[in-house]
């Protein structure tokens, strides 16, 4: 097979989805260098500045998701929806690409639907064990579907699915030969450490949770690197500058999250699917703090996947403000609960996620050359 052939990947609105779709790029990238690729993302959000930094074109797309709370802008949806299929037929047209690849995001299903009606092959990459309304709807016109859990065939036809699981960075496949330099790079001490993440954009309640328990960390000799998303970050370096802590080191985003992962502990999360799948590559004991504000609980039924093999603590998020800080001194102050923890999360990684579904995606290619 030439190596020539060209691939769109869409999706995006988080890095839960960014990242991962530029994980399957530099894996493409890597088996055949000659591959042309093209992103296809939502226009102000985060793949129109990751992707091209990533060194990929990206085009974007004037669509968003379903407003839960502002019903008004959803008076825009239909004329948007116009928009963006029109868009991605021009964009199909003109790049005529081999094979389609939706990993998630308000803009994968436009194309993915034109896409399936212009008989071009695609596949889908179904992050979460509960999946959303899109690729629910996608399922039925794709050729093959990406999943990381067991049982999907629920809401999946049983014979397009392939268990790959998710694709993650390939920075974090070894951190643990990196604690030193982490410490370094973040000009910390060599003690214990915890990582705080709520996803590229932040999480409201793991900020004030953390803010809340500043103080209590720091007189339990915990030093922090703590990720607040951009919303947050202003708010969260008053705190630590007012307290005068040196031992917080607060980032709107972590573009080193190896690093990050490296120099952590104990790692206080949400559940999102990619956030869970680093989680068990990297192996730390983690909090998780699963985000109400998702379709159908997902992240709370990512989090129990982990919980129900004793490989990470869950903490709803409307207790976490009060219960937070407690559980985190408690599981710094208990070895034994963080190396059983560890060990189990470890067991439930699957390291190659990446390049099975790559293969997949080559392997549609093949069938039309």
């Amino acid at each position: 097979m030439k190596n020539n052939f060209k691939i769109i990947i869409s999706g995006g609105g988080t890095g839960g989805h960014v990242f991962p779709a530029i994980a399957i790029a530099n894996e493409i990238k890597a088996k055949c260098a000659d591959a042309e690729i093209l992103f296809v993302g939502a226009e102000g959000r985060i793949e129109m500045e990751k992707v091209p930094a990533a060194g990929y074109k990206i085009e974007g797309l004037w669509i968003s998701g379903l407003q839960r709370k502002m019903i008004f802008k959803n008076l825009l949806l239909p004329i948007k929806l116009i928009s963006s299929l029109i868009k991605v037929n021009k964009i199909l047209n003109n790049f005529k690409p081999d094979v389609v690849v939706g990993v998630g995001g308000y803009a994968s299903g436009p194309l993915l639907r034109v896409a399936a009606m212009k008989n071009i092959p695609s596949l889908i990459q179904e992050q979460n064990s509960y999946p959303g309304i899109t690729n629910k709807i996608l399922a039925k016109k794709v050729d093959k579907i990406c999943v990381a859990y067991n049982d999907m065939e629920k809401f999946f036809p049983q014979e397009k699915i392939v268990i790959t699981g998710n694709p993650v960075r390939k920075d974090i496949l070894d951190t643990e030969t990196k604690r030193s330099e982490a410490i370094k790079h973040f000009e910390l001490e060599n003690k214990n450490t915890l990582l705080v993440i709520g996803g590229s954009l932040g999480a409201r309640t793991i900020n004030e949770s953390i803010n809340k328990n500043l103080e209590l960390l720091s007189k339990n000799n915990i030093q922090v690197i703590w990720q607040t998303g951009k919303y947050y970050f202003e708010e969260a370096k008053k705190s630590v500058s007012a307290l005068n802590l040196k031992n917080i080191k607060v980032f709107d985003f972590i573009n080193k999250m190896d690093m990050a992962y490296a120099a952590a502990d104990v790692v206080v999360s949400r559940a999102g699917a990619i956030a869970i799948s680093e989680l068990c590559i990297v192996g730390k004991p983690a909090i998780l703090i699963p985000s109400p504000n998702v379709a159908e609980d997902h992240q709370t039924k990512n989090a129990m996947a982990l919980v129900n093999e004793n490989a990470a603590i869950l903490i709803k998020d409307s207790e976490a403000i009060e219960k937070s800080g407690e559980e985190i001194i408690a599981l710094f102050n208990n070895a034994e609960k963080q190396k059983q923890l560890s060990g189990n999360i470890k067991r439930l990684a699957k390291r190659n996620a990446t390049e099975l579904i790559v293969n997949e995606i080559l392997n549609l290619i093949k069938k039309i050359r």
